[in-house]
């Protein structure tokens, strides 16, 4: 018997252009010309391309004063993000720019070449004070163009080289190819290291996140950077209930068995045009649990798909919220775990070499 087809967008996390009409960009109606008849005309679309655009800021750190997160200043040396994580919380950003969250945010991608460049001459600023620089905190340094542009391994090399701390978040192995660099710099208390874990199910990570590398080579990766003495910080995120909510206490435990320093978990938020992008992918991937998954989601979000606010926003409430922190905090009691506590140094900061030239020692 003919096997039914598989109804997803193939290889890709959002299953529409999910078009933003936030900020009053123009939406066009069918009006009947060729445009709305393409796929009669040209027979169907071919398979979407991943296409990058290099672009030249002025600067490179954004500053923040946010009294959720816990770092003041980031670097994001790419816009979009191929891995295609449909609960990405970044996605909406490609609507400041009249593209789509949707399939735009992880095929129309962009890259800032002259980042390592830029962070150096702010860092050589004399009112320049350090404090940690987070990376990966809007879209993944590691994703798969950082093989190309290797924007991500250069600009840890002007923190190196300016004794600069670092902290970075990833969801790809490809940190370990930056292993020489990182070893260098955790010597110095300059780094820490935080991989995100889903699932612990190759196919349900190929559905949520269908570009980023499998959960086991993450979990790899985080006993590689463990073995050569980086700290380490395993990330559960998201938790979505009735979905990965069910590998929680497994991936506690596997974290505990590499000897990562610390693991902690943020549940599902659901942002802006990614609410309808993942009820989309909820109606494609699990059709008959669609409805217990939102239901849930509200329930801790204080009956809303999200909740914005300060203070709030990473601190669920509700039964099923308090379920949840009994579960890891019991998981992380049994593994001997506890919350990440990274001193990194920032007294040792040097204003970075000019003229594109590193200091040999």
């Amino acid at each position: 018997m003919e096997q039914p087809k598989d109804p997803s967008v193939s290889g890709r996390g959002a299953q529409s252009a999910a078009v933003s009409t936030r900020f009053g960009l123009a939406t066009r109606e069918a009006d009947g010309d060729w445009r709305d008849h393409m796929e009669a005309l040209d027979g169907p679309p071919v398979k979407l391309r991943t296409t990058v655009t290099e672009e030249r800021p002025r600067t490179i750190l954004t500053f923040n004063q946010s009294p959720d997160i816990g770092f003041d200043r980031s670097i994001n040396a790419y816009r979009g993000c191929e891995h295609g994580c449909v609960y990405c919380f970044a996605r909406p950003t490609h609507a400041y720019h009249d593209l789509s969250p949707g399939l735009d945010f992880e095929t129309k991608l962009f890259a800032k070449p002259d980042a390592a460049e830029i962070l150096r001459a702010t860092l050589a600023k004399p009112k320049y004070r350090p404090r940690p620089i987070a990376m990966g905190t809007n879209t993944d340094p590691y994703q798969p163009i950082e093989d190309r542009y290797r924007i991500t391994r250069s600009v840890l090399e002007v923190c190196l080289d300016a004794r600069h701390p670092v902290t970075i978040t990833t969801k790809s192995d490809r940190v370990l190819r930056d292993l020489d660099i990182l070893k260098v710099m955790a010597e110095r208390h300059l780094v820490a290291v935080a991989i995100s874990v889903t699932s612990l199910d190759a196919r349900l990570s190929g559905k949520l996140e269908p570009r980023a590398v499998s959960p086991l080579k993450r979990l790899a990766a985080l006993g590689k950077l463990s073995e050569a003495d980086i700290p380490t910080h395993c990330m559960i995120s998201p938790v979505i209930p009735a979905i990965t909510d069910e590998y929680m206490e497994d991936i506690v435990s596997r974290a505990a068995a590499l000897r990562v320093d610390s693991v902690g978990w943020i549940p599902l938020r659901l942002p802006h045009e990614v609410a309808p992008l993942f009820r989309e992918w909820l109606s494609v991937h699990y059709p008959e649990r669609g409805d217990k998954v939102m239901s849930i989601v509200r329930s801790i979000r204080g009956g809303k798909d999200n909740d914005p606010n300060f203070h709030t926003r990473f601190k669920p409430s509700g039964v099923w919220a308090d379920l949840f922190r009994a579960r890891f905090a019991l998981a992380c009691k049994r593994a001997g775990l506890g919350k990440a506590k990274f001193a990194l140094d920032c007294t040792q900061f040097r204003r970075p070499a000019m003229g594109g030239q590193l200091r040999l020692l």
